[in-house]
């Protein structure tokens, strides 16, 4: 018996292209592309920070509808250095995705984070809001001190 609540990801899939930008003489920032590449630009804020991104996020959205675009943020992933915090800061970050989007010739984009991506989404569409098409978030996280303290069990 099916439950008609839950829903089935997507098929896997590859991406069709992989590659690092600058982004500062610091860190080389690892991206991937996959889906259709005409598709609708959806951006994946992954959680963390310093979790990266992984195969599964792939399958949230429909490939044949988006361009689906990961990225490991600065010290997370494939991106180098792996665990620097040097030069990482959130403005580095909101940053690097302004980068990311200019390097891949992408005008506006939907932005989908969860967690720390939720909170980093929503900081950049506040620097930014001319590139978002639409936010969504999931698991928000919006890094208060009550949060923290929340998290940590303080």
């Amino acid at each position: 018996m099916s439950n008609t609540n839950t829903r089935e990801l997507y098929p896997e899939i590859d991406p069709y292209k992989e590659s690092f930008i600058r982004g500062d003489d610091t860190h080389e920032i690892f991206i991937e592309e996959s889906g259709n590449p005409d598709g609708q630009p959806i951006l994946f804020l992954h959680g963390g920070p310093g979790a990266g991104t992984g195969e599964i996020y792939r399958r949230f959205f429909n490939p044949e509808v988006y361009r689906i675009i990961l990225f490991d943020q600065r010290g997370s992933g494939k991106s180098i250095p792996f665990a620097s915090i040097i030069n990482n800061t959130s403005q580095d970050l909101i940053e690097d995705i302004k980068k990311i989007l200019n390097h891949l010739k992408i005008k506006k984009t939907i932005v989908y984070g969860g967690s720390w991506g939720s909170t980093l989404g929503l900081l950049f569409a506040q620097k930014y809001p001319d590139l978002v098409f639409s936010l969504v978030l999931r698991g928000i996280f919006l890094c208060r001190e009550l949060d923290i303290n929340w998290f940590y069990q303080k």
